[in-house]
């Protein structure tokens, strides 16, 4: 965003307070989503945010973040500094109306940024009522000011400690045990975002430092090219159909939009979305606006150069999106976003906008470069042609009722429960298990469909390949909400759908092979919280008549200890779930009141993507490679 018209006025006259801070000690959720893992890095993302925000108003080049020894977190960036003088209406210094007064910050229409990603301005206070202790260190007007806070209080009076020529914010928290179920911080979770927020702000530099033993380590992020990088670091596994990236920057008034395209040999879109840095994972008027564009522009090239004929029908949407690795970036002055998790963009201008720059930008690019608009063209078209093989292969298995659910599988074993939310469905490697679960089931709320073997690997295929596929119809059929442009969620006959695997390697392969199916072709059930993953028994101990079970090896020595020690105890390792019978299988794993299952989530689409690319796709080194620099990680490995 340019910033010629950015007031240089930063002090306590913008800082805009809208209401207290107690609420949210009592609801976390309501302001960092969960207490669990996703939340506790919600608070990292909160002060990096406002360093950004520095950033986007031209005043801050560099953000460094370090996860300390104790899991604690100090953010510091070389921006203007966070106001000192006091605040008009409150009469305490405005970096203490900041951390400590919810809505209070400089987002407001007080003039104190223009283009703002933390748009509720409840970043610095929600995290200190969050924290344990807080610590901010604030270079300004040639010295060092300090200010400590604890849970939502001042614990210290704002105090001058040195001098410096140099202008920036330090924050240190630490998470409050009494909040968060778990305070240990993932590297690998922080460098996404990081890197994330490095490409969507040209330039910047970013540095993430782990200082925790044994975990040393130390990453910049700094890409001059931007979302260009963003593209070309989610294909950097994939084979690229045309060489160059297209990019352009448009600014228009006070909006500007940043597109960046490139087509690969893959049989999926990957387009992400961003407003003001926020990730838009439901799209908006600006995807809305670059999906138009995109098929007219390739609809009008293709008939123009005689790729189809006038008679012919033209490509649809979903021809031209294969194959697609897109990033949409917009910065706008007051961005309308639809619900509280900023999901969705509602600026109706931002569709025109986007549209027409795209039309005029993509006509250019492929008028200029032919032999790589023949190469797009010829991947469009021939997903054109997939595309109808694909629609009659759903007609003919709709003519059976197979898609339609009107025949169900035969190896499904169903609940007599109707109420989706309520049902649930098992996905069960082998028939012997598949037996075990159907005997040791809730009949009124379970349903089970055995799985025999491993099904077709989903990220070297086409739709109309993966409909020949008996397994895949059968949990097609069994879902009830079809597939590809077909899909309908609310069709979705179970609300639960739980893979159950043995515990060893073609066990993890095999549930790898159901997620890419999930992420690939029915995203939503993914996005909606259904899947879920089974977490059997590793171990059963017994001593006498004595028996219990240990899901972990940490939980086996807890085993140990209970049972007074390994003396006179049998230990069995369960290799597969055939070996339980039903009511072991009930008890440890199908037990509502007693299993554990871990819920699939989608936190981060280019993390999902780059990991299902690595780990599915083609090429071999890039796996390797993610192999070894993760197998000091890995648990509960057989050999």
């Amino acid at each position: 965003m340019k910033t010629a018209d950015i007031s240089k006025e930063y002090n306590a006259e913008q800082i805009q307070v809208l209401e207290g801070l107690d609420p949210v000690r009592k609801r976390p959720g309501m302001y960092i989503g969960t207490t669990g893992p996703r939340g506790l890095h919600h608070l990292v993302y909160e002060v990096v945010d406002n360093s950004v925000d520095e950033a986007l108003a031209g005043y801050c080049k560099s953000i460094n973040v370090t996860i300390q020894k104790d899991d604690s977190i100090v953010v510091e960036d070389d921006g203007r500094g966070m106001p000192v003088d006091l605040h008009p209406k409150l009469k305490i210094p405005a970096v203490e109306v900041i951390h400590t007064v919810l809505h209070a910050g400089g987002k407001f229409g007080g003039g104190g940024y223009k283009v703002s990603g933390g748009l509720h301005g409840v970043g610095a206070s929600v995290v200190n009522a969050l924290s344990e202790n807080m610590e901010v260190e604030i270079k300004r007007n040639g010295k060092i000011y300090k200010q400590t806070y604890s849970r939502g209080k001042t614990t210290s009076k704002l105090t001058e400690i040195g001098i410096s020529t140099k202008t920036g914010s330090k924050t240190m928290f630490k998470p409050d045990p009494e909040i968060f179920e778990e305070l240990e911080f993932n590297y690998s979770t922080l460098e996404h975002r990081l890197r994330e927020m490095a490409f969507l702000n040209k330039g910047i530099k970013i540095k993430l430092k782990d200082e925790r033993e044994d975990r040393q380590k130390e990453e910049l992020f700094h890409y001059e090219g931007g979302i260009k990088e963003f593209v070309k670091h989610q294909n950097k596994n994939k084979e690229v159909i045309h060489q160059d990236i297209f990019y352009f920057d448009h600014v228009r008034d006070e909006y500007e939009v940043e597109i960046a395209m490139q087509y690969t040999d893959r049989y999926n879109e990957l387009i992400f979305s961003y407003a003001n840095n926020i990730n838009t994972i439901e799209g908006g008027t600006h995807m809305i606006g670059f999906k138009s564009a995109l098929t007219r522009v390739f609809n009008d090239y293709a008939k123009k150069n005689n790729y189809i004929k006038p008679n012919e029908e033209g490509l649809a949407g979903e021809d031209v999106r294969e194959g697609l690795t897109a990033i949409i970036s917009v910065k706008l002055t007051n961005p309308q976003f639809e619900g509280q998790t900023k999901a969705k963009l509602g600026n109706s201008e931002m569709r025109g906008i986007v549209e027409t720059a795209t039309n005029e930008r993509l006509s250019a690019f492929l008028e200029e470069n032919p032999s790589q608009a023949r190469e797009i063209l010829n991947k469009c078209l021939s997903a054109s042609r997939a595309r109808e093989a694909a629609r009659k292969a759903r007609e003919l298995t709709r003519r059976k009722g197979v898609l339609d659910g009107l025949t169900l599988p035969g190896k499904l074993s169903d609940c007599s429960e109707k109420d989706p939310a309520i049902s649930e469905i098992y996905l069960v490697e082998g028939d012997s298990a598949g037996g075990s679960a159907k005997q040791g089931r809730d009949r009124k709320r379970q349903a089970i469909l055995p799985l025999r073997g491993k099904i077709m690997n989903v990220e070297k295929a086409r739709l109309d390949k993966i409909l020949n596929s008996e397994e895949i119809k059968n949990m097609i059929t069994a879902f009830g909400c079809n597939i590809g442009s077909d899909f309908n969620v609310e069709k979705l006959r179970y609300h639960k759908i739980i893979i159950m695997t043995d515990a060893d390697v073609d066990g993890a392969h095999i549930r790898t092979l159901l997620l890419t199916f999930f992420y690939r072709y029915m995203t939503p059930l993914v996005e909606n919280g259904y899947v879920y993953i089974a977490q059997p028994p590793l171990y059963k101990v017994k001593k006498g008549k004595n028996e219990q079970y240990a899901y972990s090896d940490r939980e086996l020595e807890k085993v140990y200890e209970d049972m007074g020690g390994k003396q006179g105890m049998t230990l069995q390792r369960y290799k597969g779930l055939g070996e339980m019978n039903a009511e072991q299988l009930w008890q440890t794993t199908m037990n509502y009141n007693t299993r554990t299952l871990i819920q699939v989530t989608l936190d981060d689409g280019a993390a999902a993507d780059e990991i299902f690319t690595t780990l599915m796709g083609d090429k071999v080194p890039p796996r390797k490679k993610f192999i070894e620099d993760n197998a000091k990680y890995v648990k509960n490995l057989d050999i």
